[in-house]
C-alpha cells in the first residue's frame, strides 16, 4: 500500500466495490477527487468521505490532471470518454484517462488513438485484485501507454496499486494480459464451482473438502477465495456471473479472429451463460455451483 503523499487533481468515473476503494486510496494519498456514478447513493457516500460529487463525466474531469475510469466494459468507456457529457472534452491538454475496464485489446488500441489525437494521454490499465485490495491502495494494474501517459498517471498509480506492471508503450499490450489473467480466472472459478457440487453429490463435508483442498495441490487462488462464497450460501455479489459472460466472451472473440482454439474456456463460458440464463447473472459468480447443484440433484449449504 502506498503512503507517499501527493497533491493533484484527480477524477474517478464509476464509484461501485472498485471505483469507490480506488476513490478513497486518491484521497487518502492527498488528491482533490471528484467523482460522478449513476448510483446517487454511492455518490453521497463519496461526499461523504471527503470527495467532490459531480454530476457526469465531464465535471469530473474538468480540471483533473488524472482521470480514472472504473465501468464494466469498452462500450461504457466510449460513453464516458466520447458520449454527451463526456470526459475527453472536458480533460486539460496532456492530462491522463486511466482506464480500467477490461475490453478487447483492439477497441483499447481505438479509444486510444481517438484520445491522443485530441492532445490527452491514454493509459490501458485493467486492474485485479478486489474491492478490499481497492480499498487498501492495493490492486495489481496491467498497464501499457506511452512514456508521458505512464508519468502523468504515476502518482494515482501509486496511491491505487500494491503492483503496477508496465507492459509496453502502447494501449492494447495491457488489455491482452487482462484477458489471460480473466481466461484462467474463469476457468478456474467454473473448476471450483464444478468440483464442490461433485463433492457435495458425493455427500462429503465441504467445509472438510475446503481445508483438504486448499493444503492440496488442487487449490487455485480462485478456489480458495470463492468456495467460501459456497459454504455459507452467500451470493450476494462480490464479482458478478454475469462479469465472465463478458470477458469470456471476450476471449472467445479475441480467438476466433486469431483461428486459435480454447476449448476449456468455452466450456467455462458455456457454464456462466447457463447460470445467466437461469436468472442468476448479477449473482457472485460462484453461483455456477448452483446451477450444477441444480442440473445434478446436488445439495449445496443454504438449500432446503
Amino acid at each position: 500500500m502506498a503512503t507517499t503523499t501527493q497533491t493533484g487533481r484527480a477524477a474517478v468515473i464509476g464509484l461501485g466495490s472498485m471505483g469507490s476503494g480506488m476513490a478513497g486510496s486518491l484521497l487518502r494519498a492527498g488528491f482533490s477527487v471528484a467523482a460522478c456514478d449513476v448510483n446517487p447513493e454511492a455518490v453521497a457516500r463519496f461526499r461523504e468521505a471527503g470527495g467532490t460529487a459531480a454530476a457526469h463525466p465531464a465535471e469530473a474531469a474538468d480540471g483533473a490532471d488524472v482521470v480514472v475510469s472504473v465501468v464494466v466494459n469498452a462500450a461504457q468507456t466510449e460513453a464516458v470518454l466520447f458520449g454527451e457529457h463526456g470526459a475527453a472534452a472536458a480533460m486539460p491538454e496532456g492530462a491522463v484517462f486511466v482506464s480500467s475496464a477490461t475490453m478487447d485489446p483492439a477497441v483499447a488500441r481505438a479509444l486510444a488513438a481517438r484520445l491522443e489525437a485530441t492532445g490527452r494521454h491514454y493509459l490501458d490499465a485493467p486492474m485485479s485484485g478486489g474491492a478490499a485490495r481497492a480499498a487498501d491502495g492495493g490492486l495489481t494494474f496491467l498497464a501499457s501507454g506511452s512514456p508521458a501517459a505512464f508519468a502523468k498517471a504515476r502518482p494515482a498509480l501509486d496511491a491505487m496499486a500494491g503492483t503496477l506492471y508496465e507492459l509496453g508503450d502502447a494501449a492494447g499490450q495491457g488489455a491482452a494480459f487482462k484477458m489471460i489473467n480473466q481466461l484462467l480466472a474463469g476457468v478456474h472459478i467454473a473448476a471450483a464451482c464444478e468440483a464442490m457440487s461433485f463433492a457435495a453429490k458425493q455427500g462429503l463435508d465441504l467445509a472438510r473438502v475446503y481445508e483438504v483442498i486448499t493444503k492440496s495441490a488442487g487449490n487455485s487462488w480462485m478456489f480458495e477465495n470463492r468456495v467460501p462464497h459456497i459454504l455459507d450460501a452467500d451470493y450476494a455479489p462480490k464479482s458478478a456471473v454475469d462479469i465472465f459472460v463478458k470477458d469470456l466472451g471476450i476471449v472467445q472473440d479475441m480467438a476466433r479472429a486469431e483461428k486459435y482454439p480454447v476449448p476449456v474456456a468455452a466450456a467455462a463460458l458455456q457454464m456462466f451463460l447457463m447460470a445467466s440464463g437461469a436468472g442468476m447473472g448479477r449473482d457472485d459468480d460462484a453461483s455456477v455451483a448452483r446451477l450444477y447443484a441444480q442440473v445434478s440433484g446436488a445439495k449445496l449449504p443454504g438449500q432446503k
